[in-house]
């Protein structure tokens, strides 16, 4: 199996849309990450909604988690607060890496190998060219695992 088979469509937002909006979509969803494309629509980033959660608690309560505890309920219901106003391009680390990208032709292993030596949820599918990269789709983990875990379970299964 190749990597255009085995991509599908996924939520996908700009560096430019609403943060608010970003981590609504991936709450109601319940997506792990989210793919952020640049201005020309290209593959710039994986926003993890980890990362947007850590934009949603104060640095004072990341740095001493002790805190935490004594912020009452009624403040702590105000925290997306922070998220108004804000683009997602604000909520991407510094130091986020350029999202995986595979090549369609490239096999399922090829797609497993990059996704674990990077250590990421999902591997953009692409093509490039002199145009600039044009996305086909996303791998995700949860995604390929089913796919081989169901090929494993296919070549298992004993035949009469």
């Amino acid at each position: 199996m190749r990597a255009r088979d085995l991509a599908v469509e996924y939520q996908s937002v700009s560096v430019d849309s609403d943060a608010l909006d970003a981590a609504r979509l991936m709450a109601e969803h319940k997506l792990p990450a989210l793919l952020v494309l640049d201005e020309r629509g290209e593959p710039k980033a994986i926003l993890p909604a980890s990362q947007m959660v850590k934009v949603l608690v104060p640095a004072y309560v990341v740095e001493d988690p002790a805190l935490a505890a004594v912020v009452d309920e009624q403040h702590a219901d105000r925290l997306c607060q922070a998220l108004a106003g804000r683009r997602v391009g604000d909520c991407l680390s510094s130091t986020a890496p350029a999202p995986p990208i595979a090549d369609p032709d490239d096999t399922a292993l090829e797609v497993a190998a990059l996704m674990a030596r990077v250590r990421s949820p999902m591997v953009a599918v692409a093509t490039k060219d002199k145009a600039g990269t044009r996305l086909l789709g996303v791998v995700t983990a949860s995604h390929l695992l089913h796919e081989l875990l169901g090929k494993a379970g296919a070549a298992s299964t004993p035949t009469a």
